[in-house]
């Protein structure tokens, strides 16, 4: 144990742990809660490790904890080899050579992995539904009151809460459509659907 702690707090290795610390504490705020896993927006570029799609904390934490582990492991191989001085120097640099690139080809490997396990598509937002006609679920719609059903181009459904400025009745079973959110009510605008009226069922 004492050769390890050693090893991981000298030279090249304690470069990494001091790193490796950070990003520990970064994922224990992210598990309360205290931070965001995407709080360094963006992902990473192409040409870094192989494609975008992976966020820059997952690759950054991967890219510290492979390369504090091989440099963990190759200083300890170095101080069993005796090697002292100049040589010993150098192998040290070699093995922080050696631990950067095994972290930087492990990291675009599984980064790989991760974009093909999680196809990289926006998640669903609720400004999907603005365009998309709904069914009415209560008796009648109002400027405060009034519930329908709309059905995502996913094929699921959800129930959703509107409102209406016109005085056009709409009511129980009819077809509405959704034509802007509120973010402060929280609400969909809705107004009376025809689809005799839809340029898009015109021949």
């Amino acid at each position: 144990m004492t050769e390890f702690v050693s090893a991981a707090l000298g030279f090249p290795a304690a470069l990494f742990s001091a790193a490796l610390i950070v990003v520990v504490v970064f994922w224990l705020l992210v598990l309360v809660g205290a931070a965001e896993h995407n709080t360094f927006n963006g992902d990473v570029h192409g040409h870094v490790f192989g494609g975008g799609g992976v966020p820059v904390s997952v690759a950054v934490s991967l890219l510290t904890g492979i390369s504090w582990f091989v440099s963990l492991t190759g200083s300890v191989l170095v101080r069993r080899s005796g090697a002292s001085g100049a040589a010993g120097a150098a192998l040290d640099a070699g093995v922080l050579a050696v631990a950067l690139l095994c972290g930087w080809l492990l990291t675009r490997f599984i980064a790989g992995l991760l974009r093909r396990a999680l196809p990289d598509h926006p998640p669903p937002s609720r400004l999907d539904f603005v365009g998309l006609t709904c069914t009415i679920r209560t008796g009648s719609v109002s400027v405060d009151f009034g519930q329908a059903e709309v059905a995502a181009t996913d094929g699921s459904t959800a129930l959703v809460q509107v409102r209406q400025s016109g005085t056009e009745p709409l009511r129980l079973g009819s077809t509405g459509l959704l034509y802007a959110f509120d973010d402060d009510g929280e609400f969909f605008w809705v107004a009376p659907y025809d689809a005799a009226l839809d340029p898009r069922t015109r021949t």
